[in-house]
C-alpha cells in the first residue's frame, strides 16, 4: 500500500473477526512504533502486548469505550518511561508518534485498529496500572486495539482549509 493511501484510507476499526495474529505481524507492528521520532532520541516508550483475554477483557470495565476488545486478537498498551522522557510532557508526544506508526502499519498489513485513550484520565491511568502491574515511574497513555476487521470504513474526507494558516493567525 502507498503511503499516502494508507493515510488517507486509514480508519478506527472496532469490530474484528476473531482470528490471531502471527508473531511476524506482531514484530512489526512493534518495530514501526519503534521507528517513530522522539525528542531528543531519547525513545521513553515501552509497549506491553496483550494477548490474554482474561486480561484485555478487564480493560472495558475500567474504560466505556473499549468493548471491542472482547473481540480483538490482541491490545498493545504504549507507556512512557517519565524518568526517561527528554522534558515532561515529551513522552506523551513520542509515544503518541509511535501509535501513530502502529495504527499506520496495521493497516497496511491489512489489520483493523483503534486508539483508546488512557491519559490524562486518572481512574483509566489508575486502573490500567494495577491490572498491567506497570511500576510506578512508568505512565500508560494509551491502549491500541488490533484485529482483522469484520467491518470496512470508506475514507473520511478531514480536509479543512479553514484550520490553515500561513505566517500569522
Amino acid at each position: 500500500m502507498e503511503l499516502m493511501d494508507a493515510i488517507m484510507s486509514r480508519r478506527s476499526i472496532r469490530n474484528y473477526a476473531k482470528k490471531p495474529l502471527s508473531e511476524q505481524d506482531v514484530q512489526d507492528l512493534l518495530k514501526a512504533a519503534m521507528a517513530a521520532p522522539s525528542a531528543g532520541n531519547c525513545q521513553p516508550w515501552h509497549f506491553l502486548v496483550i494477548n490474554d483475554h482474561a486480561v484485555m477483557d478487564k480493560i472495558p470495565e475500567f474504560h466505556p469505550h473499549a468493548k471491542m476488545l472482547h473481540d480483538a486478537s490482541l491490545a498493545i498498551a504504549v507507556c512512557w518511561d517519565r524518568e526517561k522522557e527528554l522534558a515532561d510532557g515529551y513522552g506523551i508526544q513520542d509515544c503518541a508518534a509511535a501509535i501513530e506508526n502502529i495504527l499506520l502499519a496495521a493497516h497496511a498489513k491489512g489489520l483493523g485498529a483503534v486508539w483508546l485513550g488512557i491519559f490524562p484520565r486518572e481512574q483509566r491511568i489508575n486502573a490500567l496500572k494495577k491490572l498491567l502491574g506497570l511500576p510506578e515511574n512508568i505512565m500508560p497513555l494509551s491502549v491500541v486495539s488490533i484485529g482483522y476487521p469484520a467491518e470496512t470504513k470508506p475514507p473520511a474526507d478531514r480536509f479543512d482549509e479553514s484550520k490553515i494558516h500561513y505566517n500569522r493567525w
